[in-house]
């Protein structure tokens, strides 16, 4: 509030005025009959008592007269204003709202690090700051515009597809809640364009609120197109400050590994005189003493249990991003928690479950290297693209396939290239693994179909397997949507030959991807509760150079994820989906340990069937636990790391115009209070002319 609003709403101290000259005003003198007064000559009576207030009414109306004047000489001098949207030449408007509810955007505004921050967690975080943007903005439609609601967190959804009905915008915007996600801004700008094409008003625009932290500084300008606009308009909201979080918190007998990122320490700005030395090319002036402290600097990480302190370790003031290794006593609970002293922007990464089933994701890798190899050395291709893919994930070589299903039950994963058929035993073991939820990906290629008497594939890929020259080169790219748009790289692949199935193994399996001619490239077989992806060309780079283009990166990234999903993973990042086929009962709790506030709390998550399959995205990290067919599960769901970086991505001088929108008053009490002051004048005037009236009567009465 300034000065010349504070003045103009002391004139309400004048109320006080009334109050002074009812009190003020002198009674006529009372006169009481005293019989000696008769003896003493008469004098003019003088009054000697101060009055009450006699007619309250008057006075409660000039007081109030007086406030309603105090108000409405500070009325245009406050400044009570809402975000809103500039309409052209008062056109409807199609808009496309796009909120992040990432784990970045519950910082709040000024948070830092040090105690030196602490006023600053009073204040509301980029999240609430956003959705009261929204609510505004929701606020100000008018009928006939049409609105829609993206949120950024990773994966990008849909909150409310494009409508009408200014109800349901308001109704959708009270159940965004903030969650751990990372950020796809990419993707939720994409999704708001195709929510607003087709539309049919001829404006049609995007307003994007989010604090623009998606891991991605060095990405194109946020900037909208020739049909729609994209509009940034809160630039209070852009990210900022330090961060430390833990990512990654494993048990392994008596160490706990605990992976901790912190965002970079700022460059100090130079003074006055290094800038005016880097202007006349000299060298800059050290730094200065006081630069601010990087979000590592006097922390520590601590593994406790409940209360207690089991292992403590001093953070790295130039810490980026390390994994800490703490010995732990024996004897201590199975699960523990990793935390983080002090405090810095985000609060909510600084804590993190730590439990022996934490460990990344296993995939098993059964491959040839006599036969898939490359000529510059190194491991095959499937193991050097699955190191490169950085998936969190460990690959595990095995020179076979096991026989025992107890050893298959470590693993997620397992691929197999060019298998020369499977033995009874084996087939029975990876069979019953697949059933339980094991994902496996077997490529098949001349040594497939040579498979000696005994050996064969079948539950895994019923019928026969044939090995034949290609009839035509290339697959399909229109059929291999689910490689996305590395799959266009396939369609001039010319392998020196080609498996062929049986119409069997396409019974009841999905298609993913075609050969131009039609024949199954990639096939996806449900097993119970896992599934069977088969490919009909081996890895090796002697029958085809598959291997060595982007799609099969596709390829590898969509198995991992699909062992990921299908619970296989005892870590998960807050976002993805565990998908569980097969199951008839899937329950999923979020378990809430706090040290020393009594008893774990429970939050039961709502289980999704999509295309017949039970799903579960769980938004928040923590600890979990499912129960599956009654079975009991414990896993952890962590906090993605490049939401760490808080580097703002840029934004186009376009999508901060002005002509846009911008924050205008929300609404304009003078009419009102005017009208309220005409109203009190009149009361004031009825009153006195009641009084007057009162006045003589009460004389002849006297």
């Amino acid at each position: 509030m300034s000065f010349v609003t504070l003045g103009a709403l002391l004139v309400a101290l004048l109320v006080g005025a009334p109050i002074a000259a009812h009190l003020l005003r002198r009674r006529r003198a009372e006169e009481r009959p005293f019989p000696p007064a008769r003896l003493v000559p008469p004098t003019p009576p003088t009054a000697r008592r101060r009055s009450l207030l006699e007619d309250r009414a008057l006075f409660a109306t000039r007081a109030l007269s007086v406030l309603a004047l105090a108000v409405l000489g500070a009325t245009p001098l406050l400044r009570c204003s809402h975000l809103s949207l500039s309409r052209r030449a008062g056109a409807s408007v199609a808009l496309a709202i796009v909120v992040d509810d990432s784990l970045s955007m519950r910082a709040r505004a000024g948070a830092g690090v040090g105690s030196a921050d602490g006023a600053a967690r009073d204040a509301p975080s980029r999240f609430e700051r956003a959705l009261t943007a929204a609510r505004e903005l929701a606020g100000g439609l008018a009928p006939g515009d049409a609105a829609a609601i993206v949120l950024a967190g990773a994966p990008a959804r849909v909150a409310l597809a494009s409508t009408t009905n200014l109800a349901a915008v308001t109704e959708a915007l009270a159940t965004v809640a903030p969650s751990d996600r990372a950020t796809d801004l990419d993707g939720a700008l994409d999704l708001a364009r195709d929510l607003l094409r087709g539309l049919p008003q001829s404006d049609k625009r995007i307003v994007l609120l989010s604090d623009l932290a998606d891991g991605a500084p060095g990405a194109p300008p946020i900037s909208g197109t020739p049909d729609i606009a994209t509009w940034v308009p809160l630039e209070e909201l852009e990210a900022g400050g330090q961060d430390c979080g833990i990512v990654r918190a494993d048990r392994s007998g008596q160490k706990a590994r605990v992976r901790v990122v912190c965002t970079a320490a700022p460059a100090p700005a130079p003074g006055p005189d290094g800038a005016a030395a880097a202007r006349d090319g000299g060298a800059a002036a050290p730094a200065p003493s006081n630069t601010r402290a990087s979000a590592a600097a006097g922390r520590s990480l601590e593994v406790r249990a409940g209360d207690a302190v089991l292992g403590k370790i001093a953070l790295d003031a130039a810490l980026r991003a390390e994994e800490l290794s703490v010995d732990l006593p024996s004897g201590t609970p199975e699960i523990l928690i990793a935390a983080l002293t002090g405090s810095d922007a985000i609060a909510e990464d600084d804590r993190a479950p730590i439990i022996s089933a934490g460990g990344p994701l296993s995939i098993a890798v059964v491959v040839d290297p006599a036969t898939t190899h490359v000529e510059t050395g190194g491991p095959p291709p499937l193991e050097q693209a699955l190191s490169a893919l950085d998936l969190d994930a460990q690959i595990r070589p095995l020179p076979s396939v096991p026989e025992h299903a107890d050893e298959l039950a470590a693993h997620a994963g397992l691929i197999v290239d060019d298998a020369p058929g499977f033995t009874p035993e084996v087939r029975r073991s990876l069979a019953a693994w697949v059933e339980r939820g094991g994902v496996t990906l077997l490529t098949l290629g001349q040594r497939a179909a040579a498979a000696p008497l005994g050996a064969g594939f079948e539950p895994l890929v019923p019928g026969v397997v044939r090995w034949s020259a290609s009839p035509v080169p290339g697959v399909d790219p229109a059929t291999a949507g689910w490689l996305g748009p590395a799959a266009a790289g396939l369609a001039d692949v010319t392998p020196r030959g080609r498996a062929t199935l049986g119409p069997e193994a396409s019974e009841g399996a999905e298609v993913l991807a075609r050969w131009k001619d039609g024949a199954p490239f990639l096939v996806r077989r449900p097993l119970g509760r896992g599934v069977v992806l088969i490919m009909t060309l081996p890895l090796s780079t002697e029958e085809s150079d598959v291997a060595l283009r982007p799609a099969f990166l596709s390829l590898l990234d969509g198995f991992v994820g699909a062992a990921r999903a299908r619970g296989g993973a005892r870590r998960l990042a807050a976002g993805e989906t565990w998908t569980f086929d097969g199951y008839r009962d899937v329950k999923v709790e979020r378990v809430r340990v706090d040290a020393g506030q009594g008893p774990a709390e429970r939050e039961a998550l709502p289980v999704a069937e999509v295309e017949r399959r039970l799903r579960v995205s769980p938004p928040l990290a923590g600890l979990y636990e499912l129960t599956l067919d009654g079975e009991r599960s414990t896993r952890v769901v962590s906090v993605p790391e490049r939401e760490i970086d808080l580097r703002p991505r840029r934004v186009a001088d376009s999508a901060r115009a002005a002509e846009l929108g911008g924050m205008s008053a929300s609404i304009d009490a003078s009419p009102y209070v005017a009208l309220a002051l005409l109203l009190l004048l009149a009361a004031e005037l009825l009153l006195r002319a009641l009084g007057a009236r009162r006045a003589p009567a009460e004389v002849q009465a006297g």
